[in-house]
Order: structure tokens, then C-alpha cells, then sequence
């Protein structure tokens, strides 16, 4: 049976989201929305713009490069997760790297960073709190569809 995630306005509904690691975040945005037609969600400063898929049931972030801290991946893998200690755990033990180990963040996320034995990059993510962006610096673009 699957499992409800909680909700956090501070992140997308997505349950798996790519996030794609670029030299200049406005013009990744740009490029994307134009091209794609991806639509803004959420500013977090000028360093990662949160996106809506075109289709509306998908999301990616686009992140400053520098934010790639401890791996060189141009894109890694959000995965938003229940219990987030005992799948770090887990990883761990079946050979995961361990880039980040779990921290609570301001934005209501606690979340591990891993490589997995391919080298793929993998950010678990466990919404803890709902909390409102604008409580942390993050800026809505899109009408807030969340209260």
C-alpha cells in the first residue's frame, strides 16, 4: 500500500525530483521555461529555482553548480522518503557513500546525501514540518496553491 507523503509548502508535491546542477541558474531557468515549458515555483535566492513540470505532475530543481558540494554529478536524484534515518542506514550498509549524513533544515526537510555504488547521487529528503517558504527566504512565483 503506498505510503502518503506529509506536506511541506517548501518543496514540490514530486515524489522523485531531478535536480539539475548548472553554471548560471537564471539562465538554465530561462532556457527551460522557454524551451520546455517548465513554469517557476519557487525562487530560493539566485544559487536554485524550484520548477513545475509542463504537464503538471512533475517537478525539477535547478541548482547553482557550487551546490553540488562533494560530488562532481551535474544532476542528482531528490527522492522524498518516510523515515529517512533507517533507509540512510540502509544505504550505508549495502555500500552507499555517504556524502551528507541526515540533518534537519530550516525549510521543514531533513536530508542525506549518498552516492550509490554506480555513483549516481542521491538526496533523501523526509518533510518534518510545513513551513511556508517565506518564513526561510524562499519567494513564490507562481500563485501559492498551498495554504
Amino acid at each position: 500500500m503506498p505510503r502518503t507523503l506529509p506536506p511541506n509548502r517548501s518543496i514540490p508535491d514530486a515524489a522523485v525530483i531531478p535536480v539539475l546542477h548548472y553554471p548560471s541558474v537564471p539562465e538554465a531557468v530561462a532556457w527551460l521555461c522557454g524551451c520546455f515549458g517548465f513554469t517557476e515555483r519557487l525562487r530560493i535566492g539566485t544559487h536554485r529555482v524550484q520548477l513545475n513540470a509542463p504537464m503538471g505532475s512533475g517537478a525539477v530543481v535547478v541548482a547553482d553548480r557550487g551546490e553540488a558540494s562533494g560530488h562532481a554529478a551535474s544532476v542528482s536524484v531528490m527522492l522524498r522518503v518516510v523515515d529517512i534515518d533507517a533507509l540512510f542506514h540502509a544505504a550505508f550498509a549495502a555500500g552507499a557513500r555517504v556524502l551528507q549524513s541526515p540533518e534537519t533544515h530550516v525549510y521543514g526537510e531533513r536530508q542525506c546525501t549518498v552516492a550509490d555504488p554506480g555513483g549516481h547521487v542521491w538526496t533523501l529528503t523526509e518533510s518534518v514540518e510545513d513551513v511556508h517558504p517565506a518564513s526561510w527566504g524562499g519567494e513564490y512565483v507562481e500563485p501559492e496553491t498551498r495554504q
